[in-house]
């Protein structure tokens, strides 16, 4: 289900601590506008931390899948698994 967007027209930058608690309280990018038109997009330090993360996973989704399809050879759970505790072994 998609969310409504926050919107704020752009006089209300002139209350940085209430949009800043807005920002943190909607967890979400807050749309400006200015004269009506979208001008900027602001979000909490948190937020933008989380939608980078998401990017980076969203990427490597991506990446993943486009290897596959390309009919990239994959490597069984146990075979992974061994792996990684290998790799473990080997750091401590």
């Amino acid at each position: 289900m998609a969310t409504v967007p926050h919107i704020r027209p752009i006089t209300d930058l002139k209350k940085t601590s209430e949009i800043s608690a807005f920002c943190h309280e909607v967890k979400e990018p807050v749309f400006i506008t200015k004269n009506g038109y979208s001008d900027l997009v602001i979000m909490s330090a948190d937020t933008y931390a989380r939608e980078m993360f998401m990017l980076d996973v969203y990427r490597k989704l991506a990446e993943a899948e486009s290897e596959l399809l390309s009919g990239a050879q994959g490597v069984s759970h146990d075979d992974l698994m061994r792996q990684m505790r290998t790799k473990l072994n080997e750091k401590a």
